[in-house]
């Protein structure tokens, strides 16, 4: 076969390990999953009746230019509906970008230590990667720019950052953006905007309105709660839009996505909730690093990066087999860290009651 070379030596994204996985292999009855960010509280009431009363003909394909949906978030955002594209979450528009963008002739520069797949795709598409590492969490944003050069393409943002949870302030995008050659797409992952409650946090849509080379990234898989059905959409001006459209899968948000998402995102009363909650949430985290003299990164998202400044794995191994699913930060690049989803009070409380228990078995041990 003629692969594609760099296929033949990449592994495939790695999730973590399943509920029913988990508790065959442990003999567990109850298994609680803080390890994908998901939201604890669901979906939206809204959204989980548009799921249970979908009717449409399931042989038929759904609508190609999501137009419920497309009329649904540029009413909500105040954007005209061509500066959206929709992808089978997120994830297919970092895809699409790659595929539209990189090749052999180009690199593209992002932060080492974030979402794993902006490197995953251009090292499909054989593009040269500049990894710039995080300074405190966060993207060096002025050792980016000094990265980029004529054959730069791609310039991804992650902020909040994943896995760490810091986020790029207001008057640091703008100068970074006012420097950023003008054929160079910025790409700004918002996967966790919803969650931000910092005060000197930007206005994306205002960049975007400003910026010609910017695409912000976003999803309804984190604070709305509907992951499963795979929904991310792009914001962008039209010239972006108008190119980027052909390189899209036909049909590829489904009907039952696109049907939830439109009702998920009319009722922000369920998501500011959802924030109010993650907020206290965090808090418990915090208080339990502040007790046990823990570094942590603090955070704005609905997760929380913790050093327990031993092998993550080993913390990782032993909470699962106490119930309690959670992320090493070994394959994140934080070998000492894991990666805890914010869950429900008693979630957090059960979870963090373990991993005390971790930190005494530790201090015995030595």
């Amino acid at each position: 076969m003629k692969w594609k070379q760099p296929l033949l030596s990449l592994k495939p994204y790695q999730p973590g390990r399943t509920i029913e996985e988990v508790k065959k292999q442990f003999g567990l009855e109850k298994i609680v999953k803080l390890a994908s960010n998901e939201n604890p509280f669901g979906c939206s009431p809204k959204a989980a009746a548009a799921i249970r009363n979908f009717s449409q003909v399931l042989s038929l394909y759904p609508d190609g230019y999501a137009t419920k949906l497309r009329e649904a978030v540029s009413r909500h955002l105040n954007v005209r509906p061509e500066q959206l594209i929709f992808g089978d979450g997120s994830d297919e528009l970092i895809q699409i970008i790659s595929r539209s963008l990189l090749h052999a002739e180009t690199n593209t520069v992002m932060a080492s230590g974030t979402f794993s797949q902006y490197k995953h795709n251009a090292i499909i598409e054989g593009s040269a990667i500049r990894e710039i590492p995080l300074v405190n969490g966060a993207h060096d944003l002025p050792s980016m720019l000094e990265a980029i050069d004529e054959k730069t393409s791609v310039v991804w943002l992650c902020s909040p950052n994943n896995p760490t949870g810091v986020y790029i302030k207001r008057e640091e995008i703008y100068s970074f953006l006012s420097k950023v050659p003008k054929d160079v797409l910025v790409v700004l992952d918002e996967a966790y905007y919803e969650y931000v409650q910092a005060e000197d946090y930007y206005d994306a849509i205002t960049l975007v309105e400003e910026y010609q080379n910017l695409i912000v990234l976003r999803t309804f898989s984190k604070i709305y709660g509907l992951a499963s059905l795979r929904v991310g959409y792009g914001i962008a001006n039209e010239e972006i839009i108008k190119v980027l459209d052909p390189a899209r899968p036909p049909f590829n948000v489904n009907a039952l996505g696109q049907s939830a998402a439109a009702e998920a995102i009319q009722d922000q009363a369920f998501v500011n909730e959802c924030k109010e909650e993650n907020q206290k949430g965090l808090k418990q985290f915090y208080d339990f690093c502040d007790e046990h003299q823990l570094d942590y990164y603090p955070s704005q998202g609905n997760f929380i990066l913790i050093d327990f400044k031993c092998d993550g794995n080993e913390v990782f191994q032993f909470l699962m087999e106490r119930g309690y699913i959670i992320r090493s930060g070994v394959p994140l690049g934080f070998p000492t860290f894991v990666r805890v989803t914010v869950g429900s009070k008693e979630q957090n409380e059960g979870v963090i009651s373990k991993m005390s228990e971790f930190l005494v078995a530790k201090a015995t041990l030595s």
